[in-house]
């Protein structure tokens, strides 16, 4: 009797250990209802992708705005691009008879100015380096005028760097009682140039318009 008691006893724990769960599919729910979630996400309208703006440097514009640059230059009454350097187009429409003719009346037409004396300087301008450089002939680095040997340190050097150019140390030496005298030691060798300026610029500017 005890065994059969057992034996039920060990039925009813083998049934309630084999209780078959229900089919949830992914363990979310009833397989059933998952399933037809699925397929209406499947067959339902999936949103449209805006389309991509065209950049103002594609293809089309640039082949839009080349096709009117082109009529432009056909339409009627444009102007015409020069062909002066179209041999076979020159030659077609000019001979050196032509060409000769052309070259007379282009000079015939030209005007010639003939140049006029320089207007007087008025006032007190400041030396004029021009006028020094074309009324002296000795050349940079030969001593004219005397000078005190004994310049103390780099005064010389200190000085001619406080001018922006030679020009302006030269007037400033001339301005100062140059040539005769230096008084900051603009020209310590004695010829008559400041700071390593080069009168002969304005000598060879000089002879060249008088050969003109």
């Amino acid at each position: 009797m005890r065994n059969m008691i057992a034996f039920g006893l060990g039925l009813l724990a083998l049934a309630a250990c084999a209780r078959v769960p229900d089919d949830t599919g992914v363990g979310f729910g009833p397989y059933d209802a998952t399933a037809q979630a699925r397929a209406a996400r499947a067959t339902a309208p999936q949103p449209q992708s805006a389309p991509a703006a065209q950049s103002a440097g594609s293809t089309a514009d640039i082949a839009a705005v080349a096709g009117g640059a082109i009529a432009a230059a056909e339409a009627p009454g444009a102007a015409a691009i020069s062909d002066e350097q179209n041999f076979d187009a020159v030659s077609a429409r000019e001979s050196i008879e032509s060409d000769a003719e052309r070259r007379q009346r282009m000079i015939e037409q030209r005007v010639e100015i003939a140049p006029t004396a320089l207007p007087a300087r008025t006032g007190n301008a400041g030396p004029n380096i021009i006028e020094y450089a074309v009324t002296t002939t000795h050349p940079v680095g030969q001593q004219v005028y005397s000078r005190n040997t004994l310049v103390f340190g780099n005064r010389h050097e200190r000085n001619c760097r406080s001018y922006r150019s030679d020009d302006l140390a030269q007037e400033a030496f001339l301005a100062a009682g140059g040539p005769e005298r230096d008084r900051q030691a603009l020209d310590p060798d004695g010829d008559g140039y400041a700071c390593g300026w080069d009168p002969s610029v304005f000598r060879n500017a000089a002879a060249a318009a008088r050969n003109q």
